[in-house]
């Protein structure tokens, strides 16, 4: 049976943002739905995997900034390089899951807009206000939104996604299921168009 692309990505994750570029040129092509949802790749990463983010690794961190600007330019697309050694993607991420429940349409404007400030526009996400900026951009309530995004239960929400991720084994950005198949990264988009194409992993 045919499902939707769950398209799982962090806010300030670069390679998240790369793959949102091409992802619904290949859902259309293939009559797939995408299904956002943003996690915590800090949370899979360092609290469950036990390992540095990337850019705090020996080695990794020296190819991340040769291959992020060459990854977007073999893409065609822009990139900024903001310092996200400071940043956090708790607020955004909780906004898309109370902006979801209440419009799926405007959930996924907001998500390409949060995306677009931090890596086209090079501008920090991680602020409240600057949540609630984009959010309005599409509709949405900004005094409501901040004064839900301070809510236990919008927290509670969000834990609970993070808690159903981790459950279906993700833990990078970005990192695709569909047809309960897992797909980790945007270099493997090739790997998702194999699938959505034949329905199996031979060689064509």
């Amino acid at each position: 049976m045919k499902t939707d692309i769950d398209f799982y990505f962090d806010f300030i994750s670069p390679y998240g943002y790369l793959a949102s570029t091409q992802l619904e040129r290949i859902a259309i092509a293939h009559q797939r739905r995408i299904e956002w949802r943003p996690f915590l790749v800090g949370v899979t990463v360092m609290k469950i995997m036990g390992l540095k983010p990337m850019m705090q690794t020996p080695l990794k961190s020296d190819y991340v900034r040769l291959d992020k600007p060459r990854m977007a330019s073999l893409l065609g697309v822009p990139l900024a390089s903001p310092d996200v050694s400071r940043s956090n993607s708790v607020a955004a991420a909780r906004a898309f899951y109370w902006i979801r429940d209440r419009d799926a349409d405007a959930a996924m404007a907001f998500a390409k807009r949060m995306l677009h400030r931090a890596w086209v526009e090079g501008r920090d996400i991680t602020p409240p206000e600057a949540v609630a900026e984009e959010a309005s951009f599409v509709g949405i309530d900004a005094a409501q939104l901040r004064q839900a995004l301070a809510s236990q239960s919008l927290k509670d929400r969000l834990q609970r996604e993070m808690d159903a991720t981790i459950a279906r084994g993700v833990f990078g950005s970005p990192f695709f299921i569909v047809d309960e198949q897992p797909i980790w990264g945007v270099d493997r988009l090739w790997m998702l168009e194999h699938w959505l194409r034949n329905g199996h992993w031979r060689r064509e």
